[in-house]
């Protein structure tokens, strides 16, 4: 994406400011900073950034640490980089006062307390709640075709994996197969942990891989997306490892199927995202399985995995074009197993597509 395309997204986000009197933003998620920059998306780990922006009525800044100055030239203006090291609250309130901020709003679920207490001794700061990702929760047509090719890894890693699904593999060898896949076609790297799980793991939504091996005639659940340019995909598949799938595997697939189908019918502009959730529950429900049903129904993907809006018994807001949601209802039995069947949903102007 070239420079205009994030200089056209922080006006947007200007908009944004101005409508809520805030006189700057102070953005610390890594995905809201690449979103508006194009500088590095990930962080390292949670107690260390690569850095942060201030965008103001006029110009907008950079703040890094000698690491990423390479990169950081390759993103901004120059003359906009504030370069910190050891007193790095210090050195950002300097140059962010020369330049006339002395009150930011920020982002609480992505700015160490530590860092708040810093800040707070030289600016007045406003909690804001995500203000950055009501913009990036409508996709344009470059982040739709990257997340479309990121998709398309997807349905060639499941294509590949199901013949590799022999008893007798661990969970953990399967989550080994998955990843490999996915480096050696050109995604940037797993989206998440690869879940696997057979037989009753597979009633854990987020079962970690371990030693379980793959048997005869039994099921296993895979839940795995990648990273490609930066944009994410998310799918979950659930296989019956046999010639001849048990009656209640059948059975519970085809609620399963059901009941996401009822929710795809209806996914289009306009509908409150609740009801999305409310016609997957209703199938559960008419069959009496509903308990069954343990999480809510979707969420959005894009930068991030999980990101607005939320399919769920609490979902908030309506759909609209250019929201990527998924639809992954399931049913689990600790003594059983489960099943979860995920689709990636392009809503568009007149109703949806899948991925």
């Amino acid at each position: 994406m070239n420079n205009e395309v994030f200089q056209k997204r922080r006006e947007e986000l200007k908009r944004e400011m101005d409508a809520r009197d805030l006189p700057a933003m102070l953005v610390s998620l890594a995905a809201n900073r690449y979103y508006l920059s194009g500088f590095e998306l990930h962080d390292a780990q949670c107690n260390e950034s690569s850095g942060w922006l201030v965008i103001t009525p006029g110009d907008d800044y950079l703040f890094t640490d000698p690491r990423y100055v390479d990169a950081a030239k390759k993103a901004w203006d120059e003359k906009n980089i504030c370069v910190y090291a050891a007193k790095k609250h210090k050195e950002i309130a300097e140059f962010l006062k020369g330049r006339g901020v002395d009150a930011m709003g920020f982002e609480p679920k992505a700015l160490h307390l530590f860092d708040y207490d810093k800040l707070a001794e030289d600016f007045a700061l406003t909690p804001t709640e995500n203000i950055v990702e009501s913009l990036r929760i409508i996709k344009d047509d470059e982040e739709i075709r990257r997340m479309d090719e990121s998709m398309r890894l997807n349905h060639e890693l499941f294509e590949y994996i199901q013949p590799e699904l022999i008893p007798g593999r661990t969970e953990r060898e399967i989550a080994w197969l998955v990843e490999k896949f996915f480096r050696e076609h050109g995604a940037e790297g797993l989206a998440f942990s690869t879940i696997v799980g057979v037989g009753p793991n597979a009633a854990l939504p987020h079962a970690i891989p371990g030693d379980t091996k793959l048997r005869e005639n039994e099921l296993v659940l895979i839940d795995t997306g990648c990273r490609y340019l930066g944009y994410n995909s998310d799918q979950t598949r659930t296989f019956w490892v046999g010639d001849t799938p048990s009656d209640r595997f059948r059975k519970t697939m085809d609620q399963v199927r059901a009941a996401q189908q009822a929710a795809i019918d209806i996914i289009r502009p306009g509908l409150p995202c609740i009801e999305a959730y409310r016609a997957a529950w209703k199938v559960f429900e008419k069959d009496g399985v509903e308990a069954m049903f343990t999480h809510g129904l979707g969420h959005g993907v894009g930068l991030e995995t999980h990101e607005p809006p939320s399919l769920s018994r609490v979902g908030q807001g309506e759909l609209k074009p250019g929201m990527v949601v998924t639809v992954e209802p399931g049913l689990y039995d600790p003594a059983w197993g489960g099943i979860r069947w995920e689709y990636q949903i392009l809503v568009t102007q007149d109703g949806c597509r899948v991925m």
